[in-house]
């Protein structure tokens, strides 16, 4: 079973990016779970969204604790929370613009960065101070993790995001055409 963490702030879209990655999972085969952790539900609180998969069903109906893969969507919230605690594997993904060495303090994990920021607004998701980076950072998870092809997370994009979904689907390709590993 793989399980991966995101962690992002309340209004990026963490958790219809869990949400999405399961779908585009199930699209190729896999049994898949996606489900939130809310604190305070507000916008701009810490929020944690989850996923998992595998190739057999999921009996397993808890948070996730130690995940294979940790998904950064607001840089700043590192900070904040302790993203890799218990982390499994050497693997995550940020949405910046920096480099990975940029990120030294994480130098048993494998760092993975792109600029969601400003290919969320090249594409008009959210607005300039506050843009949507949710389906910018799949596409980026895509390429660095190679557990899911870019065609079904742009189909689970088109399911389950209704503005602008062309918009969203060529942020995701843009991500997975510029992640840094």
């Amino acid at each position: 079973m793989v399980e991966i963490r995101f962690h992002g702030r309340g209004g990026q879209g963490a958790v219809i990016a869990s949400k999405i990655l399961a779908s585009a999972l199930f699209k190729e085969g896999k049994y898949a779970q996606a489900f939130p952790a809310f604190g305070a539900e507000r916008r701009g609180a810490p929020v944690m969204a989850f996923t998992r998969f595998d190739r057999k069903a999921i009996t397993r109906r808890s948070m996730v604790y130690e995940p294979n893969h940790v998904v950064v969507l607001d840089e700043p919230i590192l900070d904040v929370v302790d993203v890799t605690s218990a982390s499994k594997k050497a693997d995550g993904s940020d949405q910046h613009s920096r480099s990975p060495s940029d990120f030294s303090r994480y130098k048993k994990f494998r760092v993975a960065t792109v600029d969601a920021n400003r290919i969320a607004a090249e594409n008009r998701l959210g607005t300039t101070t506050a843009p949507v980076v949710n389906t910018v950072i799949l596409g980026a998870f895509s390429k660095i993790s190679g557990l899911v092809g870019l065609k079904a997370v742009i189909d689970g994009i088109k399911e389950y995001v209704p503005s602008k979904p062309e918009a969203n689907a060529a942020a995701a390709k843009a991500a997975f055409e510029q992640a840094n590993a």
